[in-house]
C-alpha cells in the first residue's frame, strides 16, 4: 500500500511540474547525460512525490480509515432513540437560530462578517439543541410512548425491555416467570450471549455441555410461548472482551434491564446506572414468610453442625434447623419457630420440636 501510494504521488507531482510550467526540456538532454536527468524538475518533482505518497498519503489514509471505523461503531452502538431525538433536536436548533438570526437581520446585515456570525448562531444553536435532546431522551421519548388512558395520572412508566444474560437462561427459572405473566415487555437476548451458550453446549466437559444445552432448550420453550416475546438482537462491540460488559452497555444504549442470577454482574451494573432484575432476590421474596412461634411439619433428613442440630428443608429449598433434630433422624414432626435469619445465601429458619404434638 505505501509503493502504490508512493507511484501515486510520483504521478500527481510530475503532472504539478508540467502544470506549473516547471518542466525541462528533456528533448534536448542526451539519453546518457544521467547528470542532467537527475537534476532536471520532473525527476525531483517524482522523487518528492513519492516520498510524500510513501509518508504522507500512507498516513493520512490510516487516520482516514481510523475515523471511518470509530463512526461505523458510533452508528453501530446508538439506538434508534438517540437518532430520532437527536435529529429532532438538531430541527428545533436550527429553527431557534434562524428567529434569533432574523430578530436581529439588522444588524448582521449591517456588518461585512454578519453572515458568518448568522452561520455561527446556526451552528451553536443546532449543538444546544443537540446536546439537550440528548440529555433529556428518556423524558421526550416517554411522551411520544406514553399510552394516554383513565390511568395516567396513577402510572406514568413505560414497560420496559429486558436483556436475559447466559446464567439465567441456563437456570430456567425464568420461562416459568415469564409463562405466568409477572414480567411484561421484550425479552432480549444479545447474539453474543447465543455465541456464549453454544460456546458452553460445545464443551467437552459433560456438565457444561448439559447446562449449555439446556439453555439452547429452554429458549426454544420461551420462544413458543404464545404471551412471550422473544428478540435476538445482532448489536456487538468489537472493542469489549467480556460478555458481562457488553450486557452493561447494550442496556445503556437501548434503555433496557438485565435479568440475571449473577451477584457480581448484578453490582456491576448497578455501579453503572443500569436496572437489574435479580431472579435468586425474587426467588427469596416470594418464600413463605414465617414468624416465631408459628408451627410447622417438616422431615429431619440430617445432622446439623452443632451438636444435637437436625436438619430438614421447605419445599422451596429453605433450610430449617431442628434444635435436637438428632433424635428424630429421618421422621416427619412437628416444629415450632424460634427464629428467622436472613443471609446473603437465602432465609434460615430456627425452630425446636413441638412437644404438645406426637410425632408423625
Amino acid at each position: 500500500m505505501r509503493f502504490i501510494l508512493g507511484v501515486f504521488g510520483s504521478i500527481i507531482c510530475f503532472k504539478l511540474v508540467e502544470v506549473a510550467g516547471l518542466s525541462s526540456n528533456l528533448t534536448e538532454v542526451s539519453i546518457y547525460e544521467v547528470d542532467s536527468w537527475l537534476i532536471s524538475s520532473e525527476f525531483i518533482g517524482i522523487v518528492i512525490g513519492f516520498l510524500l505518497g510513501f509518508f504522507i498519503l500512507f498516513y493520512l489514509l490510516e487516520k482516514v480509515l481510523q475515523l471511518v471505523i470509530r463512526f461505523e461503531r458510533i452508528l453501530k452502538e446508538l439506538s434508534w432513540r438517540k437518532m430520532i431525538v437527536g435529529i429532532i433536536g438538531v430541527t428545533i436548533g436550527l429553527l431557534f437560530g434562524l428567529l434569533v438570526s432574523l430578530a436581529f437581520s439588522s444588524v448582521l446585515k449591517s456588518e461585512g462578517v454578519g453572515k458568518y456570525i448568522g452561520i455561527l448562531i446556526n451552528l451553536i444553536c443546532a449543538y444546544l439543541g443537540l446536546s439537550l435532546f440528548l440529555y433529556k431522551e428518556k423524558e421526550i421519548m416517554r411522551l411520544f410512548e406514553r399510552k394516554y388512558n383513565d390511568y395516567d395520572d396513577i402510572y406514568d412508566g413505560v414497560i420496559s425491555n429486558k436483556i436475559l444474560d447466559t446464567s439465567v437462561i441456563i437456570d430456567g427459572r425464568i420461562a416459568d416467570i415469564t409463562k405466568s405473566g409477572f414480567v411484561e415487555g421484550i425479552l432480549i437476548i444479545p447474539e453474543f450471549v447465543l455465541e456464549e451458550l453454544r460456546h458452553i453446549a460445545d464443551s467437552s466437559e459433560s456438565l457444561k455441555r448439559n447446562r449449555g444445552r439446556r439453555g439452547l432448550d429452554i429458549l426454544k420453550q420461551m420462544q413458543k410461548e404464545p404471551n412471550t416475546t422473544v428478540e435476538i438482537v445482532t448489536q456487538d462491540f468489537d472493542d469489549i472482551q467480556e460478555v458481562d460488559s457488553k450486557l452493561v452497555k447494550l442496556a445503556q444504549i437501548i434503555n433496557a434491564k438485565i435479568v440475571t442470577n449473577d451477584y457480581n454482574l448484578n453490582k456491576v451494573a448497578e455501579l453503572q446506572g443500569v436496572n437489574v432484575l435479580n431472579i435468586n432476590e425474587l426467588a427469596n421474596a416470594v418464600k413463605p414468610i414465617v414468624l416465631p412461634g408459628e408451627e410447622m411439619n417438616v422431615k429431619v433428613i440430617k445432622e446439623g453442625k452443632e451438636d444435637g442440630q437436625g436438619v430438614a428443608y421447605l419445599d422451596d429449598g429453605t433450610m430449617i434447623v431442628v434444635d435436637d433434630g438428632i433424635n428424630f433422624m429421618n421422621q416427619k414432626i412437628s416444629v415450632l419457630v424460634t427464629s428467622i435469619l436472613q443471609t446473603a445465601a437465602g432465609r434460615m429458619i430456627f425452630a425446636k420440636p413441638n412437644a404438645k404434638k406426637q410425632i408423625v
